[in-house]
């Protein structure tokens, strides 16, 4: 385990690991305790299922609580990087994804759907220790980040209905359309992103002004942080305990999601790091710019694909896969970066 990784907190170390628990544990669940099905629909509201809809709110409210966009100006000190980052992140990045999606997922337009839900949402969370642990600017990273959590609350609608429902038939992709509405997505992206953003601004204003900056950031946000992985765990073992009749399917089905995430990975971070370099040539903000458009809001899209096609759904189950591979690929990226920094003699 390399230096890097080691300064990982305990929960986020071993991610991947625990995600593998939590999936084996869920499919223990619905294997053994067939009847916990009816019990989980027992506990919905017409399509919302509460426990999980509180999970989910509670799973994006640390990520949100932590964004600091007083410092959205940092990222204008260099506007022509700015630029290229918001390029990178809201254009290649989804375009990328929808290529990946299609290519791996041609005759299985569920999966596909849940792919294209992972890269319309650029990362708000873990991409901040990620750019750190790689020696990025945590002001500048801060700065990207805040605009892309506004920009998510503007445009993730848009960009799912485009990319699902309104593309595939105009590349005569008829075949793979799935009909989705803009509203749909929007009401998900209220109550799963609306309410804890909301929260999350309210939360860092308020108790700053009444308790201070080095409380908030070094008592409160601390003791907040585990939630997202903890309700993150909960979702997983919610959804694969729905998913017990189909113990022996899941690690095919999981490798086949990985592939066309880790290419994308691999290749969202080689491309921005060589294109931010062109236009920059301070270490820690082009590794700031490569990590934030490498990452992805995977709280954001299970919590969407939950909320549109069910918590039993493919969309959902992509979704989830998505953290088990980002930990291993981002953590030997961290040391790419380094690599890379030396290489070209960065600084």
């Amino acid at each position: 385990m390399t230096t890097q990784t080691k300064k990982l907190a305990f929960l986020e170390r071993f991610l991947t690991l625990w995600i593998f628990l939590a999936m084996l544990s869920g499919v223990s669940i619905g294997y053994f305790l067939p009847e916990s099905s009816a019990l989980v629909d027992s506990l919905s509201q017409g399509t919302t299922n509460i426990p999980l809809a509180v999970g989910l709110i509670l799973m994006m409210y640390p990520p949100l609580a932590k964004v600091d966009y007083g410092k959205i100006h940092i990222v204008f000190s260099n506007i022509k990087l700015l630029s290229v980052t918001l390029f990178l992140i809201w254009v290649i990045a989804p375009c990328l994804m929808f290529g990946l999606a299609l290519l791996f997922f041609h005759n299985q337009p569920a999966y596909m759907t849940g792919l294209i839900l992972i890269g319309i949402a650029p990362c708000i969370a873990m991409v901040i220790v990620w750019s750190e642990l790689a020696g990025g600017s945590r002001e500048y990273t801060a700065g990207l980040v805040a605009i892309n959590s506004v920009l998510q609350m503007l445009l993730y609608s848009v960009y799912a209905y485009f990319f699902i429902t309104w593309l595939p038939p105009l590349l005569g992709l008829a075949h793979l359309e799935i009909t989705l509405t803009i509203t749909q997505v929007a009401q998900s992206v209220l109550i799963y992103l609306g309410i804890p953003f909301f929260a999350g601004m309210v939360s860092r204003f308020a108790l700053i002004k009444y308790k201070g900056a080095t409380w908030y950031e070094h008592v409160y946000l601390p003791f907040i942080s585990p939630m997202t992985l903890i309700a993150l765990f909960f979702t997983i073992v919610l959804m694969f305990s729905l998913k017990g009749a189909l113990i022996v399917q899941l690690p095919l089905e999981v490798v086949h999601i990985a592939i066309p995430l880790t290419l994308y990975f691999v290749i969202m971070f080689l491309g921005s790091f060589f294109i931010a370099r062109y236009f920059e040539q301070n270490y820690s903000k082009i590794i700031a710019v490569a990590f934030t458009a490498t990452g992805n809001n995977f709280e954001l899209a299970i919590a969407v694909a939950i909320g549109v096609f069910g918590i039993n759904s493919h969309q959902a189950f992509a979704g989830v896969v998505g953290p088990l591979v980002e930990v291993p690929v981002l953590v030997s990226l961290v040391s790419l970066a380094f690599g890379l920094k030396k290489f070209y003699r960065l600084k």
